[in-house]
């Protein structure tokens, strides 16, 4: 079915245009496809003309540092932090906060993701899709409420991108062998008119890896004795595939838009580790010896159509949009353990096999209208609409277990295993229905820009658990959220001007948090269940922004932020005995308590002309974050979230031989994270990207790029505990200190316009 609704996105607008040859569209110039690959000057931020805070960066600011996926490009942009592993840049944190606070939109659309936090991992779409990211800092009400911390807009090349096309070739080198591992990267776009409209197709593949060496130690507490060491390796390699299509054309007096995305994401991740008492290195200390391999395939569809028309005194929308992800995974982990307990006929061999298989749609429309009411403002009202479909089977069978002689005897290769079993909480499907409607006046005076609007959110969802009691399968939550908006942009002088936003938000509960399966053991040795009566968080924030104009094409800006979230979701003692017996509980979570996050953002991006250097562009973006929260053990910081994020580089075009260099460096403060029974601490080293450029012919560019050129790690200190209690009195059950690091990653790459 996905295949044919692809295959049906990519055909039906060159079949709509023969239908339509009677009509044509009247479009502005597309972009000379020489001006995407051959830029020539730097290239800088885009000043906007919206009047909720909207920071703007094009393709062509990111491309020559060749980023790879849409997370890479976000690597530049301020307030964006990533707790991935090296090279990895997957759940977006806007302004250090969680996933789940920042809405991820394509288009301006929502999308489905695999998090049970309905966050979008946002390394699954190719760098090479978009036409331009966008950081929206506060929220309106023609836009999804579920933006606690801003949304990220990722909006993909459409019919008027380009006026011809290019090809992108180019091979990649990972330095995790004696001699590096070799991939490719190979992409083609076109854009044109064909029939009454504009097409643009495009299509790209390229090989991914991520080779990363990790070493632990673990000791009984803090400066306590050595417990054991673990040696680890982390390979992670695959390959996307992306293609895309949009057609725009005028049908019956309006504008039709049709366009289609599609991603493959083929990867293998293969972690091999072994771990020594004591931190010994020999056969007599050899602990344990682990394999754990993850087979992943990931689809993406995207697939919308768009129609306005002027009617009824002013311009009318429909939207209509279908989007899918799909993943399946199969996980295998083989263990064999000599002398764990110091009693040889205890040495033993496991083995586990997990399958996963999610399927989340979510079919969407919207129908608004826009007009106006005086010659200086404007009403917009309209309804959008979501319905969303997911199915979750998580099963393996029963853990396969036997004793072995002791070390260094042979692993057996194939045990036998029974048949496939849902996991607690792992086989259930969930039904969620939106329907939001809106309205929103906005206006101009003189110096003066605003909006202000008023949205209403409606939720309701059902999931049924198949692993939970008979009598608690099927759980509801139903509930409506009034979310007020209002932005101003007042223009101080040609060069100056002042934004002011406040909005309330929303941010609704993780599926896994609404169900009413038990996980055994899963806040240390205690219980979890899920609470079907959960509300969502809301937040009431304000943004203070200045921002002036350097020179013709340089920016400069300051943004103030404050949020302030009540009934936040944590962790509560039901007070039940849990499975493992005395000392442990079954915990819950709840609406429970407030938090607050503030902070300052800087962004500067410009060329050097006003120094006489037009061909130097520089750009500076500093996020100071900070937040507070009470928990179980006081106050603390959002988890997860970093104290600063600091990027600055630099780009250098020589035109006289066609050629540029430049590179970019970015560090990330600590984040620390609290939950019952675990603390952690993370910290990364700093991030240097180079890249150099030379224009062979006039439309031909080879460019050489470089990335973790510093070859940065990633630290974690844990603390963990057995419970509450022993978490409260600091009685540790284990102190981890992990480390993560890889090599550079180098990219040559030309690109060809025709």
């Amino acid at each position: 079915m996905r295949l044919n609704l692809l295959l049906g996105a990519a055909i039906a607008p060159l079949a709509f245009a023969g239908a339509s040859a009677a009509q044509t569209v009247e479009t502005g110039p597309a972009t000379a496809v020489e001006e995407v690959i051959v830029t020539g000057q730097p290239q800088m931020r885009n000043r906007t003309d919206d009047v909720v805070p909207t920071l703007s960066y094009d393709l062509e600011y990111f491309q020559r540092f060749e980023p790879l996926t849409v997370g890479d490009a976000l690597k530049r942009v301020p307030s964006v932090t990533f707790l991935s592993d090296v090279l990895e840049s997957d759940g977006a944190r806007l302004r250090g906060l969680d996933p789940g606070y920042t809405q991820v939109l394509i288009n301006g659309e929502r999308v489905p993701g695999a998090g049970v936090d309905r966050s979008f991992f946002v390394d699954r779409i190719p760098a090479e899709l978009i036409e331009r990211v966008e950081v929206v800092r506060s929220s309106s009400a023609n836009r999804s409420g579920d933006a606690v911390a801003g949304a990220i807009n990722i909006v993909l090349r459409d019919a008027l991108a380009l006026d011809g096309g290019y090809v992108r070739l180019g091979t990649l080198h990972w330095n995790d062998s004696e001699y590096g591992q070799w991939g490719g990267t190979y992409g083609a776009v076109w854009g044109g008119r064909v029939g009454p409209g504009r097409l643009l197709i495009g299509a790209n593949v390229q090989d991914r890896r991520n080779p990363k060496d990790k070493f632990s130690a673990r000791y009984d507490e803090p400066g306590g004795s050595l417990v054991n060491i673990e040696d680890q390796t982390d390979v992670r390699d695959g390959t996307d595939y992306s293609f895309n299509a949009a057609y725009e054309v005028e049908v019956g007096g309006g504008d039709l838009d049709l366009s289609g995305v599609f991603v493959r994401t083929d990867r293998y991740q293969d972690e091999d580790s072994i771990e020594y008492n004591q931190g010994i290195r020999d056969a007599a200390h050899l602990s344990t010896i682990n394999d754990n391999d993850v087979d992943i395939r990931t689809d993406n569809l995207s697939l919308n159509a768009k129609y306005s028309h002027d009617m009824f005194g002013g311009k009318t929308r429909f939207k209509l949009g279908y989007a899918s992800f799909d993943d399946n995974q199969f996980e295998f982990e083989n263990e064999a353990e000599y002398l764990r307990d110091a009693l040889p006929d205890e040495d033993r061999y496991t083995a586990d096999r997990t399958y996963t298989d999610l399927s989340d749609e979510e079919v969407s429309g919207a129908i608004e209208h826009e007009r106006r009411l005086t010659e200086t403002m404007k009403v917009e009202v309209g309804v959008q609409f979501v319905d969303k479909d997911r199915e979750t089977s998580i099963t393996a069978p029963a853990r396969v277990r036997f004793t072995i002689p002791n070390a260094p005897a042979p692993r057996p290769t194939q045990p036998a295993f029974g048949p496939n079993l849902p996991i607690p909480g792992g086989v259930n499907t969930i039904e969620e229905t939106r329907v939001d409607p809106y309205v929103m006046f906005s206006g101009e005076q003189s110096n003066l820009k605003w909006e202000a609007g008023l949205r209403y959110e409606t939720t309701d969802t059902t999931i049924t658990d198949q692993t939970a009691p008979a009598a608690d399968r099927v759980s509801d939550s139903d509930y409506g959220v009034l979310l007020p908006s209002a932005s101003l942009r007042y223009s101080l002088s040609d060069t100056d001007r002042l934004t002011v936003s406040v909005a309330r938000t929303v941010r609704r509960p993780n599926f896994d948090q609404l169900s009413p399966a038990t996980l055994e053991e899963e806040v240390g040795d205690s219980d979890f269940l899920g609470n079907p009566d959960l509300e969502p968080e809301t937040a009431w924030g304000a943004d203070l922004g200045f921002e002036r104009r350097l020179g013709h094409r340089g920016v400069v800006g300051i943004n103030a932020f404050y949020r302030d979230v009540t009934d936040l979701i944590e962790n509560v003692n039901t007070g039940a005995e849990g499975s493992a017996g005395a000392g442990t509980f079954i915990y819950t979570v709840d609406n429970v308590g407030n938090g607050q996050v503030w902070g300052v953002e800087f962004d500067l991006s410009t060329p050097l002309d006003f120094i006489g250097m037009e061909t130097t562009g520089v750009f500076l973006n500093y996020s100071w974050l900070d937040s507070k929260i009470d928990d179980f053990m006081g106050e603390r910081r959002f988890n997860g979230q970093s104290d600063y994020v600091l990027n600055f580089g630099f780009t250098h075009d020589i035109p006289t031989w066609g050629a540029a260099f430049g590179a970019t460096y970015r560090k990330q403060g600590d984040a620390h994270s609290r939950v019952i029974s675990e603390e952690v601490k993370t910290s990364y080293g700093a991030d240097l990207e180079a890249f150099i450029e030379k224009r062979v012919a006039e439309n031909v560019v080879i460019r050489l790029t470089g990335s973790n050129l510093l070859n940065s790690s990633k630290d974690e200190a844990f603390d963990k505990f057995a419970n509450l209690d022993d978490q409260e009195a600091r009685d540790y059950d284990e102190y981890e200190l992990e480390t993560e690091s890889a090599g550079p990653v180098y990219q040559l790459v030309a690109r060809v316009a025709f």
